[in-house]
């Protein structure tokens, strides 16, 4: 459980991080533009075959989700690794996976919730029915925090070295394929009329799961960086 002071040092690291991305908003803009235009070509590409959109739909709008939140897991810790935040935030009273913890919720905020957001209006192009649209924003809702969980935990065993973002990317890919397969199984049950309960309840576990271990793992790989 988190007590008075983590509580606020948890708002106190959200605040702090939400207040800076809004100065570099270039940054939150080029992912979010990065999943418009990804999910934007495809039908473009192959055309107004209904079935075919509505088939293709749910893997593109996760695939892109999951590239796009890849694209900016380097920045998550590298900025407070250059200019000393992060050694600070380790001497902190406040216990490190608290604070790590309101990172990821700062980087979920600024990514994984506009992509759910997004994701409805989008799949518009790919003529959705209504009820696979919901299932889409819960299946996102639930998952995106998951990419940001996991996703931390490749930022830190990356940080401070050469070509980070694509090793990034080969640590973490492998690890959300469960993501993905359960996020579009939702999608693709609701398309054929059954319940998507199943799989969003298996997302709803892989998360529960990551907000245990997640911080916990990347705190110490975060230790082991600045050593």
């Amino acid at each position: 459980m988190i007590d008075a002071l983590g509580l606020t040092a948890l708002y106190g690291i959200i605040k702090r991080d939400l207040r800076l991305a809004m100065r570099c908003k270039s940054d939150v803009l080029t992912v979010l533009s990065f999943f418009v235009i990804v999910v934007s070509l495809f039908p473009l590409s192959i055309g107004a075959e209904r079935d075919t959109l509505r088939q293709i739909a749910p893997g593109i709008l996760w695939v892109a989700a999951l590239l796009a939140t890849v694209l900016s897991l380097n920045r998550l810790f590298e900025q407070d690794y250059i200019d000393g935040t992060l050694e600070q935030m380790v001497l902190s009273p406040s216990p490190l996976g608290v604070l790590v913890l309101g990172k990821v919720i700062a980087y979920w905020l600024l990514t994984g919730l506009p992509l759910t957001l997004l994701a409805p209006l989008l799949a518009l192009q790919f003529d959705l029915p209504t009820p696979s649209l919901l299932v889409l924003a819960i299946a996102l809702l639930i998952g995106t925090p998951v990419l940001s969980l996991i996703g931390a935990i490749g930022a830190s065993l990356t940080l401070g070295l050469r070509s980070g973002g694509v090793l990034v990317a080969l640590l973490v890919l492998p690890l959300y394929t469960p993501v993905l397969i359960f996020g579009t199984g939702a999608v693709d049950a609701a398309a054929a009329g059954s319940s998507a309960s199943a799989n969003l309840s298996l997302l709803a576990a892989i998360l529960a799961l990551a907000s245990f271990f997640a911080p916990w793992a990347t705190t110490a790989a975060l230790r082991i960086a600045l050593e």
